[in-house]
């Protein structure tokens, strides 16, 4: 009798388990409040003309999990969201996607790119921009020129120092490793884990 009632109490909390699994995920996730505001390349440089701003690009794919995780994590916190918004225009770019646009005169597309497709081949801009890895982020000077690609997932503290490399402008003294790694070195960190 008492080995009954344990299962019943054991079988009535745990099929409960994934209701209160999913509150609390829409919980937490509702706590994250501003994000990144995030918009087309085109948006962002039609934007530099009108009030200059370096430009912070996401360059990623669907299937890429490290870039999902940047997502959820790296992208919802706060010292990060407030510095992007208020420094960078925020591009997202799916390496694999079909968008087309026009760039330094060039014209970019995906010509092999198909819907139905998990994984498509490299979108051209991607190429262009000497991305070899998924995620990948990529500065632009507030001009649109392209200042370099930083590959690799990336926490809030990696992240933290080359937003304030590029908007500081530091990276054009910073041109060496052994420099880079003293620059990393001696950065004061000043976001906080949420």
């Amino acid at each position: 009798m008492a080995q009954k009632i344990m299962k019943r109490n054991f079988n009535k909390i745990f099929s409960r388990l994934p209701l209160l699994s999913l509150l609390l995920l829409v919980s937490i996730s509702g706590s994250y409040g501003q994000k990144i505001k995030w918009l087309t390349f085109e948006q962002a440089l039609d934007l530099q003309k009108k009030e200059p701003k370096k430009i912070f690009m996401d360059v990623y794919t669907e299937w890429c999990a490290p870039c999902k995780i940047m997502d959820k994590v790296t992208f919802q916190n706060k010292n990060v969201v407030a510095y992007v918004n208020d420094n960078f225009y925020a591009v997202k770019f799916n390496g694999e996607g079909n968008e087309e646009f026009t760039f330094m005169g060039e014209q970019y597309n995906n010509p092999e790119f198909r819907p139905s497709r998990r994984v498509n081949k490299m979108h051209q801009f991607t190429q262009f921009l000497g991305v070899q890895g998924y995620p990948t982020i990529v500065f632009f000077d507030s001009d649109g020129s392209p200042i370099f690609p930083v590959m690799g997932f990336m926490t809030v503290d990696n992240l933290e120092i080359y937003l304030k490399l590029v908007l500081s402008e530091d990276y054009k003294k910073v041109t060496t490793k052994e420099q880079m790694t003293e620059y990393i070195d001696s950065f004061v960190y000043t976001f906080t884990s949420d």
